[in-house]
């Protein structure tokens, strides 16, 4: 456990390094668009989308399953799991749109209550160990030499699927009071938090049934073990209250879950990856109200097809879901992590050789490797046969997510290139306009002289032509919604309204003298894009990047 959050905590390095050069509300996205490119970056979207889907639907399950034996003994009731779920649907649904700050304050709350009580159940357990003392094996360090590599490669994947969920709060970003410096923060005090945490609370189980006692009763009673052995320790309400607060939490991670899910739509609609619509805000909260009805209609449907389906809830359902979706969410942090690497590097910063070089290259490896074991003991992971059907299901949502992505990407790179040139950009997009061959002061000089030979003679011809005739007034200047001077705006630009007529830069507009040269002398200014992604010019209209 700690080795895996001493692996977080030094990803959550360069992770608040490349927040505070960029905060964006999707989190690692932009990150992966700036260093391993677009179409990596929409990769990583997908899986973040996938990933925080599955978590959140086996959260719902689990949810459904901590919630029965409090009804029970309250009320007497057995309610199915898909009533509770709905319940908590309903309740996230609300909390979605309300301000930030609201939301955050709810789910601290709920969160530090469930912290409490954990902690308390915890002491009860310390203070009265198995066989009436504590063993030193269980605080001393194991041999590791004695584990097998498969077991030791199979905790560590386990410890490290625990820790999925820290990196939402990178999210917030742009929400925060200090978007710079307060999501990186965060993330590794979230990470330091759970660690002690999750620590501590296997501690005291392995204390009140003893190390070698506890793995037969751990098989026994599953995620019961807790509540078992505080049933010896504690009163009945002190148990009841453990439970409250269990399912609480519960109903705070998937708030949680919520918030990272809106926000990443928020995004790709901001950038109209995906419908624009999920790009709006609410007028009163600044919340992304539309990202946040969407996910909960996703979740609803869900929710609904499984009831239809006649589907049960059970730990191993919400086991093999919470499996999936981490294992998704530990690529997206091997792709961030590999993204701060190449991007701190190409683009050098403030920041230090820790923080620019060394944290993403042990990061990157790091997860590479618990990237690796995960896969290589998925079936252990998913608690199933290793020719389980539930396998090639996991590997096939995950590369699942790949394709799409890519093919995603290679659809807006060929159809839509403006925007494929915002992706990572927040939805401020400039598009690069391919400049001609370099011409020397030679060939210029001769161009020139001759475009002004060429305009005496027109002038000259025209004078001609209009001897002893009525002359009529000028051209009349094009009114505001028109074109005002061909060479007055550059054809690219994005001040041009919608609607008005195209004009080729190589034709003169009507009524005006052909010329090489704008007013005033100078060369029309053509705008650049600090990230090169545009692959031909494109007219931008102002609702583009609206």
């Amino acid at each position: 456990m700690a080795a895996v959050a001493v692996v977080l905590l030094i990803f959550g390095t360069s992770y608040a390094a490349m927040i505070r050069r960029r905060p964006a509300a999707g989190a690692a996205y932009p990150q992966i668009a700036r260093g391993l490119g677009r179409p990596a970056a929409l990769t990583g979207a997908w899986l973040a989308l996938a990933g925080y889907h599955a978590i959140q639907f086996g959260l719902y399950a689990l949810a459904g399953q901590a919630a029965a034996p409090l009804l029970h003994s309250w009320f007497g009731a057995t309610v199915p799991w898909w009533a509770v779920a709905a319940g908590c649907w309903a309740v996230v649904a609300f909390c979605g749109t309300l301000r930030l700050e609201f939301a955050a304050m709810l789910i601290a709350i709920l969160t530090v209550a469930e912290a409490g009580v954990l902690a308390g159940l915890a002491g009860a357990s310390v203070v009265r160990p198995a066989g009436g003392r504590i063993e030193p094996s269980t605080y001393l360090p194991a041999d590791l030499s004695g584990i097998d590599r498969p077991l030791l490669g199979l905790l560590l994947a386990v410890a490290v699927l625990a820790f999925a969920g820290f990196e939402t709060v990178g999210t917030y970003a742009e929400e925060a009071r200090d978007p710079h410096r307060t999501a990186g923060r965060a993330v590794r005090l979230a990470v330091v938090l759970l660690m002690l945490l999750l620590a501590g609370v296997t501690w005291s189980l392995v204390v009140a049934a003893g190390p070698r006692g506890v793995a037969g009763r751990a098989a026994a009673r599953g995620p019961e073990l807790l509540f078992a052995l505080a049933d010896d320790r504690l009163a009945p309400w002190a148990v009841t209250i453990g439970r409250l607060m269990l399912f609480t939490g519960l109903l705070a991670a998937i708030l949680a879950v919520h918030h990272a899910i809106a926000r990443y739509l928020f995004a790709l609609g901001r950038e109209r990856v995906l419908p624009a619509v999920l790009g709006n805000v609410s007028r009163r909260t600044r919340a992304p109200r539309a990202a946040s009805l969407t996910q909960s209609l996703i979740a609803g449907a869900a929710l609904l097809g499984a009831v239809v389906a006649g589907a049960g809830a059970s730990a191993r359902t919400a086991r093999w879901l919470t499996v999936g979706g981490s294992l998704a969410i530990l690529v997206l942090l091997l792709l961030a992590a590999m993204a701060a690497l190449l991007h701190l590097n190409r683009v050098p910063g403030r920041e230090n050789v820790w923080s620019r070089f060394v944290a993403p290259v042990v990061s990157t490896v790091s997860l590479g490797v618990l990237v690796y074991l995960a896969f290589l003991n998925l079936a252990a992971l998913l608690g199933v046969p290793a020719g389980s059907p539930w396998v090639v299901v996991v590997l096939a949502g995950l590369g699942g997510c790949l394709v799409t992505g890519s093919v995603h990407a290679l659809v807006l790179r060929s159809a839509r290139p403006v925007l494929y040139a915002g992706i990572g950009l927040g939805g401020a997009a400039m598009v690069i306009t391919p400049s001609g061959p370099p011409v020397d002061d030679k060939s210029r000089a001769d161009a020139e002289s001759k475009a002004n030979a060429g305009n005496k003679a027109d002038g000259k011809s025209r004078a001609d032509a209009n001897s002893g005739a009525d002359v009529g007034p000028p051209p009349a200047e094009a009114s505001a919604g028109g074109i005002k001077n061909r060479h007055s705006e550059n054809p690219w630009s994005g001040n041009t309204p919608p609607g008005t007529p195209e004009v080729s830069p190589d034709e003169p507009a009507d009524g005006e003298p052909a010329t090489d040269e704008p007013a005033g002398g100078e060369p029309a200014k053509v705008p650049r894009q600090r990230t090169p992604g545009a692959h031909r010019p494109e007219r931008i209209h102002p609702e583009v990047n609206s």
